[in-house]
């Protein structure tokens, strides 16, 4: 007679209670454990650049921690080529940024307001200029700059800085002005405003987070882009080609301390404008409330 097996004992298993909690308790474990993984490896390189940015270091090469000091802080802007280098980079950016948005802007506008022929293929290459190769787009910019006899240097940077943010600005601000409700402009249009007044004094504000969250945007792609600015550069040395070129014989603790600079400049703007949104918030509210 074949061995059947015997039953459990039902005393013995666990409650479907006690394994439901089981189950909620490593699911609880696991998803802040994974949270704070993902923050761990993406502030890494920051933890590292803003720590040796402390290093009292004696040679060219910052890898090997030697030490706190401050006198890289002391005087951070003692490497003369590095300095101007990120002074062009400040420039460069700057004016790409200001350009894209307001281009940006305009053909958010535009895309979401007409219905006109070609605005299909207008955001289909949108599209694929972001998903583009950056290395076949610098090449592409430099073939059209040398076909077009212009010689490189800060203008062929920051047209090929503009060229790559308008995409990024106007998908940004067509998302702001998805929940944008036209019939404000028509009250303000019945109430006698211009169009021009129309825009400053009704969409304007309404948009302005998009605008500015896609202008930061645009200035830190500007900023910290290599491989399209190396393409049509020239001569000129921004503030990534600088460093990608100290890397050959060591990268001075200056970089890091500058780095951090941008780094906190970033964040400040951040925790404002997230201070600026509350307070707004809260000000409508109570404006609401009355």
């Amino acid at each position: 007679m074949p061995a059947q097996a015997l039953p459990r004992d039902p005393a013995r298993r666990p409650a479907a209670g006690v394994r439901a909690r089981r189950r909620f308790r490593l699911g609880s474990l696991l998803l802040p454990a994974y949270t704070h993984l993902v923050m761990l490896w993406l502030f890494a390189p920051i933890i590292v650049m803003v720590l040796y940015g402390f290093n009292n270091t004696h040679g060219r090469l910052n890898i090997v921690w030697s030490g706190f000091t401050l006198r890289w802080y002391a005087n951070p802007f003692s490497i003369p080529t590095m300095t101007s280098a990120l002074v062009v980079s400040l420039i460069t950016a700057t004016l790409g940024m200001v350009i894209s948005t307001v281009l940006g802007t305009m053909i958010a506008l535009a895309g979401h307001r007409y219905h006109y022929r070609g605005r299909t293929i207008l955001d289909a290459v949108m599209v694929l200029n972001i998903a583009a190769s950056e290395v076949v787009i610098g090449s592409a910019m430099l073939t059209l700059f040398i076909s077009a006899s212009m010689p490189l240097g800060l203008p062929t940077i920051v047209l090929a800085q503009v060229m790559f943010s308008i995409p990024f600005v106007a998908i940004t601000v067509r998302a702001r002005l998805a929940g944008f409700d036209p019939s404000l402009e028509e009250a303000a249009q019945d109430l006698g405003a211009s169009p021009l007044w129309t825009f400053l004094l009704v969409t304007l504000p309404v948009i302005f987070p998009g605008v500015l969250a896609a202008a930061l945007l645009a200035f830190a792609l500007c900023m910290d882009d290599y491989v399209i600015t190396s393409f049509v550069s020239g001569n000129t040395l921004t503030f990534p080609l600088w460093v990608y070129g100290a890397t050959r014989y060591g990268v001075p603790p200056q970089v890091n301390v500058v780095g951090t600079f941008i780094f906190v400049g970033g964040g400040l703007v951040a925790v404002t404008g997230a201070l600026v949104r509350s307070w707004r918030s809260r000000r409508l509210a109570k404006e609401a409330a009355l």
